[in-house]
């Protein structure tokens, strides 16, 4: 297999686990409890999650909006069940209108229906079916003021009350969410309280060249990460018990989970409420509350960005919803690089382009070495060439005066496929970078670069990657097969045509490694090149000597 073989095989395999990786994210299966329970880690009993009411149709109930307004929030939440109906988040822009801000949660189901419930179970207690009440019907956070609080108040006919408590923070997406209970009744009560998010299969799936995976997630110490479909939620629910952890709702670039009270035992489920509508939750049995005593049940939701910071200072295990797949242990301190490169620049763009230079840097002298071999076998061509025509279709004569070639010439031509192979994984989890990183959402580079992660609208930087494509395909031997030197004619064209659907920092990111590799690829075989015409005429003079 001459060299130039290996590089096709190489694209063409880089190409493969891109497909393959994204193929993964958008049709993740579902996770099933481990059968073997671990110190904190039980298999919950059979049961589903019956005891938490559902609606027959599953049509959501509707009261009074009550609105809140803070530093990053917009939101309305319901007093049927005080749930939070709808978050609109101040500092990001929606995907189809930079004027308007991005609508994460919506109750209107046109296609995308997303809500955030609490509810409590046992005796008269409310679930996400019962009326509150509240002081106000809209909630505003002053300038200096920390934190907003709403308070929603119910009450039952034989003395039991309830406040449900939202408590909003400055610049923090996680949402303090707790449950004041007071038992005026004459007998003790053992509630459990339960926190679960409804969405619908539908929304947010991506594209046919860019799927994303939207549905979801939990974790606990005993599991890590995990990930569910939608469409496995029903043919294998969640169904385990954990004293830590949370569940939650991916999807490109945001996430909402729900984090209950530390120690708090809890079981995780997962259900099908109708044919679009699916719901990941968890439940736990609070401590008896006898009579005349109260109890106070804290919790958090975060709903926003999958920013790294925020992630990591909300919940363990949270900041594995930006998902890198199995790159995570390369993506996670190329992320943290990039991220410091940003610091200092300000510039995402200009940050890939730092970035991509140290990559490049840090494989200089193994990159140079695989050069160095495509540079000896694009020297060889010609002579591959007439040893082509000499022998024709005698294949095995010709593999022979090949290998004899390479053997006397000290050419390995395996060389140039092993140093790419090498960097392989690295450009892999750049690539998951790129494409994961909220950072680079509606992040304007320069001129008509607007925003990073969206497609480049004139397609420039398209056209510019596939121009280096096609300069690089000069730069490497020429195939001695000719339906090979076909292929590898086209192949620039219809790598363009992908990269046209490719967000901009994506391309940018190609555009930036092409270029530096042609500059390398260039020098390396001038310097061949220069070696070979001195070894040429040191052979002459040598020969004229002896003469």
């Amino acid at each position: 297999m001459d060299t130039r073989r290996l590089v096709l095989f190489v694209i063409f395999s880089m190409s493969i686990l891109m497909l393959w990786d994204a193929w993964q994210r958008h049709h993740a299966p579902a996770e099933t409890a481990p059968q073997v329970a671990a110190a904190n880690q039980n298999v919950a009993p059979a049961a589903s999650p019956a005891d938490v009411p559902v609606n027959g149709d599953y049509k959501l109930q509707t009261g009074q909006r009550i609105q809140v307004t803070t530093d990053l929030f917009k939101a309305d939440i319901e007093t049927t069940g005080g749930d939070l109906r709808r978050l609109e988040l101040l500092k990001h822009r929606a995907a189809d209108d930079e004027k308007a801000n991005f609508v994460l949660l919506d109750d209107a189901a046109k296609p995308m229906l997303y809500v955030a419930q609490t509810g409590l179970i046992g005796g008269d207690l409310p679930s996400h079916n019962a009326v509150f009440t509240s002081g106000a019907s809209s909630y505003q956070m002053a300038d200096g003021q920390d934190k907003l609080e709403v308070r929603l108040s119910w009450a039952s006919a034989n003395g039991i009350t309830v406040d449900k408590v939202y408590t909003f923070h400055r610049n923090r997406y996680d949402i303090d969410v707790s449950y004041e209970i007071k038992n005026g009744t004459t007998a003790a009560i053992t509630p459990t309280v339960y926190y679960q998010i409804v969405h619908d299969s539908e929304s947010n799936q991506g594209s046919a060249l860019m799927p994303t995976f939207t549905g979801g997630s939990y974790y606990t110490e005993a599991t890590k990460f995990k990930k569910l479909a939608f469409k496995d939620m029903l043919e294998k629910p969640l169904n385990i018990t954990s004293k830590d952890g949370w569940v939650g709702l991916l999807q490109h670039y945001f996430v909402s989970a729900w984090i209950p009270q530390d120690g708090l035992e809890r079981k995780f489920y997962t259900d099908k409420l109708s044919s679009k509508i699916y719901r990941i939750g968890t439940k736990s049995t609070l401590s008896t509350i006898a009579p005349g005593a109260s109890l106070t049940v804290p919790a958090r939701l975060f709903s926003g960005p999958q920013t790294k910071q925020d992630l990591h200072a909300t919940a363990p295990g949270l900041e594995f919803t930006v998902d890198y797949g199995w790159l995570t242990i390369i993506a996670a301190p190329l992320f943290w690089l990039l991220a410091k490169i940003h610091g200092v620049v300000q510039n995402w763009g200009v940050a890939i382009i730092l970035l991509t230079l140290l990559i490049k840097a840090a494989f200089f002298k193994l990159s140079a070495s695989g050069y160095r071999s495509m540079a000896q076998m694009r020297e060889l061509a010609p002579r591959l060439q007439s040893m082509k025509e000499k022998f024709g279709d005698d294949r095995q004569k010709m593999q022979m005066a090949m290998m004899d070639l390479y053997k006397k010439e000290k050419i390995n031509p395996m060389g140039g496929c092993f140093p790419i192979l090498i960097q392989v994984p690295v450009f892999i989890a750049l690539y998951w970078v790129l494409l994961g990183s909220v950072e680079l959402r509606h992040a304007p580079f320069f001129g008509w670069i607007k925003d990073l992660s969206a497609i480049d609208p004139y397609y420039i930087l398209p056209i510019l990657m596939g121009a280096t494509m096609i300069i690089q395909t000069k730069l490497n031997p020429k195939p001695t097969d000719p339906m090979q030197a076909k292929v590898m004619t086209w192949m620039p064209v219809v790598f363009s045509v992908f990269f046209f659907f490719f967000p901009a920092g994506l391309v940018l990111y190609w555009l930036v490694n092409n270029v530096l590799s042609i500059a390398q690829q260039w020098y390396v075989n001038k310097m061949i090149h220069a070696e070979n015409l001195a070894k040429k005429q040191g052979h002459v003079k040598k020969s004229g000597e002896h003469h």
